[in-house]
């Protein structure tokens, strides 16, 4: 598929490579909620979006919306557990992740799903990863996201303002831990500015979607 991506001013190397780790800062958002933050922790990243771009057999989806059947506004990949990731730089990634936290997690990242927003009419709703055992067990969810940067939104669980946006992209790491999955939602929203496309790739435990 073809998606055309304004390269990022501040990355121009084509070595595809991760970054340390040390750079995470973390925000604690209350009720045992947490997001750790790295820009720019994968070099390479316009790269690594072209290569996802052209390579991943993205799928369209249509869900049931009330009574009628709607398209979902992103394109979507997914990856279960043991299956071969779309490049080795995110095999890398995920294993980092796992050791890194390793203490608190207790458990490997195990999956990985892939989600194509091709322009700023692609979004996805309020919503917590709350399928399975999140929701009703710590855990975490990693987001690797490269292209155009869009805006993760937070806030708690049941509505409310927003209480942490961060614009995602070219790089950029989030990790949401704790209790974030059911205490708080995460958004992307619609954009009405002009922006280009970008590929988030979230890593998850066994067992949490």
């Amino acid at each position: 598929m073809h998606a055309h991506l304004q390269a990022s001013l501040f990355d121009q190397t084509d070595e595809i490579r991760l970054g340390p780790l040390t750079g995470l800062e973390r925000t604690e958002l209350g009720s045992g909620a947490w997001v750790d933050h790295l820009p720019g922790w994968l070099h390479g990243a316009d790269a690594l979006f072209e290569r996802l771009a052209a390579d991943v057999p993205w799928r369209a989806e249509r869900r049931q919306m009330y009574e009628r059947e709607v398209d979902v506004p992103r394109l979507l990949a997914s990856y279960g557990e043991g299956e071969p990731l779309p490049h080795p730089v995110l095999a890398e990634a995920r294993d980092a992740l796992g050791r890194h936290y390793a203490g608190e997690l207790g458990e490997p990242f195990a999956t990985a799903g892939l989600c194509l927003y091709r322009d700023g009419r692609d979004s996805v709703a309020w919503h917590g990863d709350r399928t399975g055992r999140s929701s009703s067990e710590d855990t975490m969810v990693a987001i690797l996201s490269v292209g155009d940067p869009r805006d993760l939104a937070l806030r708690p669980r049941g509505g409310g303002p927003v209480a942490l946006r961060l614009p995602l992209g070219h790089g950029d790491l989030v990790v949401m831990g704790g209790s974030c999955q059911r205490t708080w939602d995460h958004a992307v929203p619609k954009s009405a500015r002009a922006v280009g496309p970008r590929i988030s790739i979230q890593f998850r435990t066994r067992g949490v979607q």
